[in-house]
């Protein structure tokens, strides 16, 4: 398994103003929900950052995203560990699978891949 990249969550109600701020540095928006919103490095696509009032299906908001190249296999392998699943596998409607664990910190992290 690899991961493709790590992008922090940053709970937050001020998207427009986020996006004004950090678009200061260099980030242009490249993904809008209207409960998420990622911003991107326009010349290095991979450097994120999203902002969400909320997570739209998940019982909590994760911490930490983290895209991998196969998630079922992430989630077997955490499954076997016995880490903690705060929200199960499943296929969301906006193209990702995805499932939430708590890492040792206890940090949500949203573990996923593009279908």
């Amino acid at each position: 398994m690899a991961v493709r990249r790590v992008v922090p969550n940053i709970r937050s109600d001020a998207a427009q103003e986020n996006r004004e701020f950090y678009g200061l540095l260099g980030f242009e928006e490249v993904m809008n929900h209207g409960w998420i919103m990622t911003l991107a490095s326009p010349t290095a696509p991979a450097a994120q950052i999203s902002f969400m009032d909320r997570d739209r299906t998940a019982p909590v908001s994760p911490d930490l995203s983290i895209e991998v190249d196969d998630v079922d296999a992430a989630y077997a392998a955490l499954r076997e560990s016995g880490a903690e699943i705060v929200h199960s596998l499943q296929d969301e409607e906006w193209g990702v699978r995805r499932f939430f664990v708590r890492d040792p910190n206890g940090r949500v992290v949203n573990v996923l891949g593009h279908r």
